[in-house]
């Protein structure tokens, strides 16, 4: 067995998750002493989420209909060399 110094990192999402974490209760512990640090109206609100849910479907169809990946394209030029598309 070696030894090395960096034998667990950290993952990269999980670094992520505590960062949101701490800020949303950051957000929350102002909120409780009055101050209100997210300035949204509802329409706001609405307009980010109707963007984002648009933005993240067009990204996942763009993805899934196309073959973006070597290993896909490679399997499609496959299929239709050998007549099975």
């Amino acid at each position: 067995m070696t030894n090395k110094q960096s034998s667990a990192p950290f993952e990269k999402m999980m670094i992520v998750r505590t960062v949101i974490l701490l800020i949303a209760w950051l957000n929350q512990f102002l909120v409780m002493k009055g101050y209100s640090p997210v300035k949204f109206s509802n329409e706001d609100v609405e307009l980010g989420v109707t963007f984002g849910f648009a933005f993240f479907a067009s990204i996942w169809a763009w993805w899934k209909n196309n073959d973006v990946r070597y290993k896909a394209r490679r399997n499609t030029q496959y299929l239709k060399n050998n007549g099975l598309k």
